[in-house]
Protein backbone atom coordinates (compact mmCIF):
# COMPACT_ATOMS: atom_id res chain seq x y z
CA UNK A 1 0.00 0.00 0.00
CA UNK A 2 1.28 3.30 -0.79
CA UNK A 3 2.15 5.73 1.65
CA UNK A 4 1.82 9.84 0.76
CA UNK A 5 4.13 12.51 0.94
CA UNK A 6 3.61 14.74 4.05
CA UNK A 7 4.66 18.59 4.69
CA UNK A 8 3.78 21.05 7.12
CA UNK A 9 -0.07 23.05 7.05
CA UNK A 10 1.61 26.25 7.94
CA UNK A 11 4.96 28.51 8.33
CA UNK A 12 6.26 28.71 11.85
CA UNK A 13 9.53 30.10 13.33
CA UNK A 14 12.67 29.67 15.87
CA UNK A 15 14.64 32.42 16.68
CA UNK A 16 17.91 31.75 19.08
CA UNK A 17 21.96 31.63 18.64
CA UNK A 18 24.29 29.77 16.25
CA UNK A 19 26.49 27.09 18.44
CA UNK A 20 29.73 28.14 16.93
CA UNK A 21 29.00 31.03 15.03
CA UNK A 22 27.12 32.66 18.15
CA UNK A 23 24.64 35.25 15.64
CA UNK A 24 21.36 35.39 16.52
CA UNK A 25 19.48 33.36 14.09
CA UNK A 26 15.83 33.31 12.89
CA UNK A 27 14.61 29.89 11.43
CA UNK A 28 11.51 29.62 9.34
CA UNK A 29 10.12 25.98 8.46
CA UNK A 30 7.52 26.31 5.49
CA UNK A 31 5.59 24.23 3.36
CA UNK A 32 7.45 22.84 0.16
CA UNK A 33 5.55 20.98 -3.01
CA UNK A 34 5.28 17.43 -3.48
CA UNK A 35 8.72 15.55 -4.68
CA UNK A 36 10.94 18.78 -3.86
CA UNK A 37 12.66 17.34 -0.29
CA UNK A 38 14.37 19.25 2.23
CA UNK A 39 15.60 22.16 0.93
CA UNK A 40 17.63 25.24 2.85
CA UNK A 41 17.67 28.70 1.90
CA UNK A 42 19.75 32.01 2.90
CA UNK A 43 17.29 34.88 3.39
CA UNK A 44 20.15 36.85 4.24
CA UNK A 45 22.38 36.51 1.20
CA UNK A 46 21.40 38.75 -2.06
CA UNK A 47 18.80 36.00 -4.39
CA UNK A 48 18.00 33.94 -1.05
CA UNK A 49 19.87 30.91 -2.90
CA UNK A 50 18.87 27.49 -1.66
CA UNK A 51 20.63 24.26 -1.12
CA UNK A 52 18.64 21.03 -0.80
CA UNK A 53 20.02 18.86 1.44
CA UNK A 54 21.68 16.15 0.01
CA UNK A 55 24.87 14.50 0.82
CA UNK A 56 26.50 15.46 -2.23
CA UNK A 57 26.80 18.80 -0.53
CA UNK A 58 28.55 17.98 2.12
CA UNK A 59 31.94 19.96 2.88
CA UNK A 60 32.89 19.47 6.30
CA UNK A 61 31.89 17.48 9.05
CA UNK A 62 34.45 18.67 12.15
CA UNK A 63 32.06 20.29 14.48
CA UNK A 64 28.78 19.90 13.02
CA UNK A 65 27.37 18.09 9.17
CA UNK A 66 28.51 21.76 6.95
CA UNK A 67 26.88 21.87 3.28
CA UNK A 68 27.82 24.08 0.91
CA UNK A 69 26.72 24.98 -2.73
CA UNK A 70 27.81 27.54 -4.97
CA UNK A 71 29.97 29.19 -2.15
CA UNK A 72 26.64 29.26 0.26
CA UNK A 73 27.03 27.40 3.30
CA UNK A 74 24.64 25.43 5.72
CA UNK A 75 26.45 24.75 9.07
CA UNK A 76 25.67 22.26 11.85
CA UNK A 77 22.43 20.98 9.82
CA UNK A 78 21.66 17.92 11.19
CA UNK A 79 19.82 18.67 14.33
CA UNK A 80 17.25 20.42 12.38
CA UNK A 81 17.15 17.55 9.60
CA UNK A 82 16.48 14.72 12.31
CA UNK A 83 13.63 16.74 13.62
CA UNK A 84 11.98 16.87 10.12
CA UNK A 85 12.83 13.28 9.70
CA UNK A 86 11.42 12.38 13.08
CA UNK A 87 8.27 14.01 12.31
CA UNK A 88 7.95 11.57 9.61
CA UNK A 89 8.04 14.83 6.85
CA UNK A 90 8.96 14.79 3.24
CA UNK A 91 8.97 18.20 1.66
CA UNK A 92 9.73 21.40 3.52
CA UNK A 93 11.61 24.45 3.18
CA UNK A 94 14.03 25.94 5.75
CA UNK A 95 14.65 29.32 5.65
CA UNK A 96 17.46 30.98 7.87
CA UNK A 97 18.78 34.89 7.73
CA UNK A 98 22.70 33.77 9.06
CA UNK A 99 24.48 30.66 8.24
CA UNK A 100 23.83 28.52 10.94
CA UNK A 101 20.48 27.21 12.64
CA UNK A 102 19.64 28.29 16.50
CA UNK A 103 21.23 25.70 18.78
CA UNK A 104 18.23 25.68 21.25
CA UNK A 105 18.71 23.37 23.90
CA UNK A 106 21.33 21.13 22.17
CA UNK A 107 18.94 19.08 20.57
CA UNK A 108 15.66 18.09 18.27
CA UNK A 109 13.11 19.25 21.04
CA UNK A 110 12.17 22.48 20.21
CA UNK A 111 12.28 22.13 15.99
CA UNK A 112 10.30 18.78 17.05
CA UNK A 113 7.49 21.05 18.83
CA UNK A 114 7.23 24.01 16.57
CA UNK A 115 6.98 21.38 13.50
CA UNK A 116 3.91 19.74 15.13
CA UNK A 117 2.66 23.31 15.75
CA UNK A 118 2.37 24.44 12.06
CA UNK A 119 0.08 21.07 11.66
CA UNK A 120 1.16 18.16 9.04
CA UNK A 121 -0.39 17.83 5.62
CA UNK A 122 -1.09 15.07 3.56
CA UNK A 123 -0.09 15.52 -0.54
CA UNK A 124 -1.19 13.63 -3.39
CA UNK A 125 2.16 12.30 -4.54
CA UNK A 126 2.90 8.49 -3.17
CA UNK A 127 6.30 8.38 -1.23
CA UNK A 128 9.13 7.07 -2.56
CA UNK A 129 10.78 4.73 -0.21
CA UNK A 130 14.40 2.40 -0.60
CA UNK A 131 13.87 -0.73 0.50
CA UNK A 132 17.27 -2.66 1.76
CA UNK A 133 17.26 -5.82 -0.01
CA UNK A 134 20.98 -6.99 1.47
CA UNK A 135 22.92 -5.77 3.93
CA UNK A 136 25.11 -2.62 3.18
CA UNK A 137 28.33 -1.36 5.42
CA UNK A 138 30.90 1.32 5.35
CA UNK A 139 33.77 1.26 7.77
CA UNK A 140 36.57 4.07 8.52
CA UNK A 141 39.55 1.83 9.15
CA UNK A 142 41.38 4.33 10.87
CA UNK A 143 38.51 5.03 13.69
CA UNK A 144 36.96 1.93 13.82
CA UNK A 145 33.51 3.64 13.26
CA UNK A 146 31.34 1.35 11.11
CA UNK A 147 27.71 1.89 10.09
CA UNK A 148 25.46 -0.84 8.56
CA UNK A 149 22.04 -1.49 7.21
CA UNK A 150 20.31 -4.30 6.66
CA UNK A 151 16.66 -5.57 5.92
CA UNK A 152 13.60 -4.51 8.16
CA UNK A 153 9.95 -3.89 7.68
CA UNK A 154 11.00 -0.38 9.30
CA UNK A 155 12.53 2.22 9.71
CA UNK A 156 15.00 1.42 12.99
CA UNK A 157 18.38 2.66 14.36
CA UNK A 158 20.67 1.52 16.86
CA UNK A 159 23.83 3.25 17.80
CA UNK A 160 26.96 2.29 20.04
CA UNK A 161 29.16 4.78 21.09
CA UNK A 162 32.41 4.41 23.02
CA UNK A 163 34.80 6.93 23.48
CA UNK A 164 37.69 4.95 25.64
CA UNK A 165 36.70 6.86 28.31
CA UNK A 166 35.88 6.29 31.89
CA UNK A 167 33.49 8.97 32.90
CA UNK A 168 31.47 8.03 29.49
CA UNK A 169 32.31 4.09 29.32
CA UNK A 170 29.99 2.23 26.55
CA UNK A 171 26.67 3.37 25.87
CA UNK A 172 23.62 2.14 23.50
CA UNK A 173 20.72 3.25 22.12
CA UNK A 174 17.73 2.24 19.74
CA UNK A 175 14.71 3.44 18.05
CA UNK A 176 12.46 0.53 17.05
CA UNK A 177 10.23 3.01 15.73
CA UNK A 178 10.57 6.39 13.94
CA UNK A 179 6.96 7.83 15.37
CA UNK A 180 9.04 7.44 18.78
CA UNK A 181 11.26 9.71 17.96
CA UNK A 182 9.77 12.89 19.95
CA UNK A 183 9.41 11.25 23.40
CA UNK A 184 12.65 8.78 23.12
CA UNK A 185 15.08 10.86 20.98
CA UNK A 186 14.11 14.04 20.33
CA UNK A 187 14.93 15.79 23.38
CA UNK A 188 18.84 14.30 23.73
CA UNK A 189 21.34 16.87 23.71
CA UNK A 190 24.67 17.55 21.98
CA UNK A 191 27.69 16.33 24.37
CA UNK A 192 31.38 16.99 24.62
CA UNK A 193 34.51 16.55 26.56
CA UNK A 194 35.80 19.09 28.65
CA UNK A 195 39.27 18.91 26.68
CA UNK A 196 37.13 19.75 23.47
CA UNK A 197 35.77 22.75 24.93
CA UNK A 198 39.07 23.97 26.33
CA UNK A 199 40.47 23.62 22.59
CA UNK A 200 37.19 25.27 21.08
CA UNK A 201 37.10 28.27 23.27
CA UNK A 202 40.56 28.25 22.29
CA UNK A 203 39.84 28.63 18.70
CA UNK A 204 37.10 31.41 19.61
CA UNK A 205 34.09 28.58 18.56
CA UNK A 206 31.42 27.65 20.09
CA UNK A 207 30.49 31.32 20.68
CA UNK A 208 26.82 30.27 21.36
CA UNK A 209 27.19 27.49 23.92
CA UNK A 210 26.48 27.81 27.62
CA UNK A 211 25.85 25.20 29.96
CA UNK A 212 22.18 24.92 28.92
CA UNK A 213 22.75 23.25 25.55
CA UNK A 214 26.05 20.96 25.80
CA UNK A 215 26.23 18.23 28.38
CA UNK A 216 30.11 18.21 29.41
CA UNK A 217 31.76 15.54 30.33
CA UNK A 218 34.94 15.99 32.40
CA UNK A 219 37.48 13.84 31.36
CA UNK A 220 40.24 15.57 32.74
CA UNK A 221 41.66 17.33 36.05
CA UNK A 222 39.49 20.65 36.49
CA UNK A 223 42.41 22.78 36.92
CA UNK A 224 41.52 26.52 38.37
CA UNK A 225 42.63 28.13 35.27
CA UNK A 226 39.86 26.04 33.62
CA UNK A 227 37.61 26.43 35.67
CA UNK A 228 37.78 30.43 35.94
CA UNK A 229 37.81 30.24 31.21
CA UNK A 230 34.47 27.94 31.55
CA UNK A 231 32.90 30.27 34.17
CA UNK A 232 33.60 33.41 31.73
CA UNK A 233 32.56 31.37 28.63
CA UNK A 234 29.28 30.09 30.52
CA UNK A 235 28.89 33.73 32.03
CA UNK A 236 28.24 31.39 35.51
CA UNK A 237 29.78 32.81 38.38
CA UNK A 238 31.61 29.43 39.11
CA UNK A 239 31.92 26.21 37.96
CA UNK A 240 31.76 22.26 39.46
CA UNK A 241 31.41 19.10 38.45
CA UNK A 242 28.72 16.85 39.65
CA UNK A 243 28.74 13.10 40.52
CA UNK A 244 27.81 11.82 37.55
CA UNK A 245 31.49 13.34 36.13
CA UNK A 246 28.92 16.27 33.95
CA UNK A 247 29.72 20.14 34.68
CA UNK A 248 26.88 21.82 36.64
CA UNK A 249 23.23 23.76 35.61
CA UNK A 250 22.23 20.36 33.81
CA UNK A 251 20.35 16.92 34.78
CA UNK A 252 20.24 14.08 32.41
CA UNK A 253 17.06 13.07 30.65
CA UNK A 254 18.72 9.79 30.74
CA UNK A 255 21.69 7.69 31.42
CA UNK A 256 22.45 7.08 27.70
CA UNK A 257 21.55 10.10 26.85
CA UNK A 258 25.17 10.66 24.99
CA UNK A 259 24.34 7.56 22.65
CA UNK A 260 20.51 8.62 22.15
CA UNK A 261 22.08 11.95 20.88
CA UNK A 262 24.20 9.97 18.83
CA UNK A 263 21.56 8.24 16.98
CA UNK A 264 19.94 11.95 16.72
CA UNK A 265 22.37 12.48 15.00
CA UNK A 266 22.24 9.91 12.38
CA UNK A 267 18.89 9.87 11.85
CA UNK A 268 19.79 13.48 11.06
CA UNK A 269 23.13 13.02 8.69
CA UNK A 270 21.18 9.80 7.30
CA UNK A 271 18.27 12.41 5.92
CA UNK A 272 20.70 13.85 3.36
CA UNK A 273 20.42 10.75 1.14
CA UNK A 274 17.21 12.27 -0.01
CA UNK A 275 14.59 9.55 0.09
CA UNK A 276 12.78 7.48 2.92
CA UNK A 277 14.47 4.34 3.73
CA UNK A 278 13.52 1.31 4.75
CA UNK A 279 15.52 -0.75 6.83
CA UNK A 280 17.44 -1.52 10.46
CA UNK A 281 20.44 0.42 10.82
CA UNK A 282 23.79 -0.14 13.36
CA UNK A 283 26.08 2.62 13.64
CA UNK A 284 29.05 1.59 15.72
CA UNK A 285 31.35 4.54 16.69
CA UNK A 286 29.49 7.01 14.78
CA UNK A 287 30.39 10.68 13.82
CA UNK A 288 29.16 13.71 11.23
CA UNK A 289 31.93 11.68 8.84
CA UNK A 290 30.94 8.19 8.36
CA UNK A 291 27.65 9.07 8.79
CA UNK A 292 27.69 11.36 5.88
CA UNK A 293 29.98 8.94 3.82
CA UNK A 294 27.77 5.72 4.35
CA UNK A 295 24.72 8.29 3.35
CA UNK A 296 26.59 9.48 -0.23
CA UNK A 297 27.00 5.59 -0.82
CA UNK A 298 23.75 4.83 -0.05
CA UNK A 299 22.87 7.57 -2.78
CA UNK A 300 24.91 6.02 -5.30
CA UNK A 301 23.25 2.27 -4.63
CA UNK A 302 19.77 3.98 -5.21
CA UNK A 303 20.81 5.93 -7.99
CA UNK A 304 22.11 2.93 -10.00
CA UNK A 305 18.86 0.35 -8.54
CA UNK A 306 16.69 3.38 -9.70
CA UNK A 307 18.55 3.81 -13.12
CA UNK A 308 18.40 -0.14 -13.27
CA UNK A 309 14.46 -1.10 -12.26
CA UNK A 310 12.91 -1.68 -15.79
CA UNK A 311 9.39 -0.91 -15.60
CA UNK A 312 7.57 -4.35 -15.63
CA UNK A 313 3.53 -4.11 -17.34
CA UNK A 314 1.50 -6.55 -18.65
CA UNK A 315 1.41 -5.60 -22.29
CA UNK A 316 -1.61 -7.53 -23.20
CA UNK A 317 -3.48 -4.95 -21.00
CA UNK A 318 -5.04 -1.96 -22.65
CA UNK A 319 -3.01 0.75 -22.61
CA UNK A 320 -3.95 4.14 -20.95
CA UNK A 321 -3.09 5.50 -24.42
CA UNK A 322 -2.92 4.45 -27.17
CA UNK A 323 -1.32 6.00 -30.71
CA UNK A 324 -4.23 7.88 -31.41
CA UNK A 325 -5.00 9.49 -28.27
CA UNK A 326 -0.81 9.96 -28.62
CA UNK A 327 -1.53 12.09 -31.51
CA UNK A 328 -4.29 13.89 -29.92
CA UNK A 329 -2.14 15.36 -27.38
CA UNK A 330 1.45 15.54 -29.43
CA UNK A 331 1.99 17.65 -32.51
CA UNK A 332 4.57 14.79 -33.74
CA UNK A 333 3.62 12.46 -36.63
CA UNK A 334 5.45 9.67 -38.69
CA UNK A 335 7.88 9.39 -39.76
CA UNK A 336 8.69 11.81 -36.01
CA UNK A 337 6.43 9.98 -34.14
CA UNK A 338 8.24 7.48 -31.31
CA UNK A 339 5.84 6.50 -28.51
CA UNK A 340 3.32 3.79 -29.59
CA UNK A 341 1.30 3.27 -25.69
CA UNK A 342 1.41 5.43 -22.51
CA UNK A 343 1.25 3.07 -19.87
CA UNK A 344 1.18 4.96 -16.91
CA UNK A 345 0.56 8.49 -16.30
CA UNK A 346 0.44 10.83 -13.04
CA UNK A 347 1.09 14.38 -12.31
CA UNK A 348 4.77 13.64 -11.63
CA UNK A 349 5.94 10.60 -14.06
CA UNK A 350 4.68 8.95 -17.56
CA UNK A 351 5.65 5.52 -18.67
CA UNK A 352 5.54 4.83 -22.44
CA UNK A 353 6.73 2.45 -25.18
CA UNK A 354 7.57 2.03 -28.42
CA UNK A 355 7.96 -1.53 -31.02
CA UNK A 356 11.45 -0.69 -32.88
CA UNK A 357 10.25 -2.64 -36.17
CA UNK A 358 12.73 -2.96 -39.11
CA UNK A 359 10.09 -0.71 -41.30
CA UNK A 360 11.65 2.36 -39.14
CA UNK A 361 12.56 4.70 -41.91
CA UNK A 362 16.08 5.42 -40.18
CA UNK A 363 16.80 1.62 -40.73
CA UNK A 364 17.29 2.70 -44.33
CA UNK A 365 20.70 4.48 -43.87
CA UNK A 366 21.43 3.72 -40.18
CA UNK A 367 23.33 1.22 -41.01
CA UNK A 368 22.60 -0.39 -44.36
CA UNK A 369 23.40 -4.22 -43.00
CA UNK A 370 23.71 -3.80 -39.30
CA UNK A 371 20.48 -1.42 -38.37
CA UNK A 372 20.96 0.56 -34.76
CA UNK A 373 18.35 2.92 -33.76
CA UNK A 374 20.21 6.19 -33.59
CA UNK A 375 20.54 7.27 -29.98
CA UNK A 376 19.65 10.89 -31.33
CA UNK A 377 16.35 9.49 -31.36
CA UNK A 378 16.32 7.23 -28.24
CA UNK A 379 16.22 10.56 -26.69
CA UNK A 380 14.11 12.18 -28.46
CA UNK A 381 11.45 9.25 -27.73
CA UNK A 382 12.49 10.00 -24.12
CA UNK A 383 11.49 13.76 -24.80
CA UNK A 384 8.00 12.54 -26.43
CA UNK A 385 7.03 10.27 -23.49
CA UNK A 386 7.36 13.40 -21.14
CA UNK A 387 6.03 15.98 -23.44
CA UNK A 388 2.71 13.48 -22.82
CA UNK A 389 3.24 14.66 -19.03
CA UNK A 390 3.94 18.35 -19.60
CA UNK A 391 0.90 18.42 -21.97
CA UNK A 392 -1.24 17.01 -19.89
CA UNK A 393 -1.21 19.54 -17.39
CA UNK A 394 -2.62 22.04 -19.78
CA UNK A 395 -6.46 21.44 -20.72
CA UNK A 396 -6.19 22.10 -24.41
CA UNK A 397 -2.67 19.78 -25.44
CA UNK A 398 -3.54 19.98 -28.99
CA UNK A 399 -2.63 23.76 -28.61
CA UNK A 400 0.54 23.53 -27.54
CA UNK A 401 4.19 23.04 -29.18
CA UNK A 402 7.04 21.22 -27.27
CA UNK A 403 10.69 22.14 -27.30
CA UNK A 404 13.74 20.91 -26.21
CA UNK A 405 15.93 23.73 -24.01
CA UNK A 406 18.78 21.09 -22.56
CA UNK A 407 20.18 17.46 -22.04
CA UNK A 408 22.29 16.97 -19.36
CA UNK A 409 24.48 13.42 -18.92
CA UNK A 410 23.00 11.59 -21.55
CA UNK A 411 24.49 8.04 -21.84
CA UNK A 412 24.17 5.04 -24.25
CA UNK A 413 24.69 1.73 -22.36
CA UNK A 414 22.90 -0.82 -25.10
CA UNK A 415 22.09 -0.99 -28.90
CA UNK A 416 18.72 -0.74 -29.54
CA UNK A 417 17.59 -3.30 -32.76
CA UNK A 418 14.72 -4.16 -35.01
CA UNK A 419 12.31 -6.13 -32.53
CA UNK A 420 13.20 -4.78 -29.09
CA UNK A 421 10.41 -2.94 -27.52
CA UNK A 422 11.67 0.02 -25.61
CA UNK A 423 10.13 1.09 -22.52
CA UNK A 424 10.65 4.86 -21.11
CA UNK A 425 10.68 6.05 -17.83
CA UNK A 426 10.47 9.63 -17.12
CA UNK A 427 10.14 11.56 -13.53
CA UNK A 428 9.94 15.21 -12.55
CA UNK A 429 13.11 16.31 -11.10
CA UNK A 430 11.53 19.54 -10.00
CA UNK A 431 7.85 20.54 -10.30
CA UNK A 432 6.71 22.10 -14.03
CA UNK A 433 6.75 25.73 -13.87
CA UNK A 434 6.09 28.46 -16.38
CA UNK A 435 5.66 25.78 -18.70
CA UNK A 436 9.36 24.27 -18.47
CA UNK A 437 9.41 20.83 -17.68
CA UNK A 438 13.02 18.80 -16.04
CA UNK A 439 12.95 15.55 -15.56
CA UNK A 440 15.32 12.32 -15.41
CA UNK A 441 14.29 9.60 -18.11
CA UNK A 442 15.62 6.38 -18.29
CA UNK A 443 14.94 3.29 -21.59
CA UNK A 444 14.82 0.06 -21.54
CA UNK A 445 14.52 -3.12 -23.80
CA UNK A 446 15.29 -6.89 -22.83
CA UNK A 447 15.26 -6.05 -19.14
CA UNK A 448 18.04 -3.54 -19.34
CA UNK A 449 18.96 -0.01 -18.92
CA UNK A 450 19.70 1.04 -22.93
CA UNK A 451 19.65 4.87 -22.72
CA UNK A 452 19.32 7.75 -19.92
CA UNK A 453 19.19 11.63 -19.51
CA UNK A 454 18.22 14.69 -18.11
CA UNK A 455 15.58 16.45 -20.16
CA UNK A 456 14.26 20.18 -20.01
CA UNK A 457 12.09 21.18 -22.53
CA UNK A 458 8.96 23.40 -22.75
CA UNK A 459 5.50 24.37 -23.91
CA UNK A 460 4.39 27.18 -25.94
CA UNK A 461 1.30 27.99 -27.75
CA UNK A 462 1.09 26.86 -31.47
CA UNK A 463 1.29 30.13 -32.95
CA UNK A 464 -1.37 28.96 -35.85
CA UNK A 465 -3.76 28.02 -33.59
Amino acid sequence: MSIKQKTIQNEISLEGVGLHTGKQVKLTFKPAVANSGLRFIRTDLEGKPSIEALASYVTDTQRGTNLEKNGVVINTSEHVLAAIIGCDLDNVIIEMDAPEPPIMDGSSKFFVEALEKSGILDQEADRDVYVVKEIISFKDEETGSEIMIMPSDKYEITSIIDFGTKILGTQNATLNNISDFKNEIAAARTFSFLHEIEMLLDNNLIKGGDLNNAIVYVDKELSKESMEKLSKAFNKKSIKVKPNGILDNLTLHWANEAARHKLLDVIGDLALVGTKIRGKVIATKPGHKINTLFAKKLMKIIKIEKRNKVPQFDLNQPPLMDVEKIMSILPHRPPFLFIDRILELSKTHVIGMKNVTMNESFFIGHFPGAPVMPGVLQVEAMAQCGGILVLSTVPDPENYLTYFMKMDNVKFKQKVLPGDTLTFSCELITPIRRGICNMQAYAYANNKLVTEAQLMAQIVRNPEK
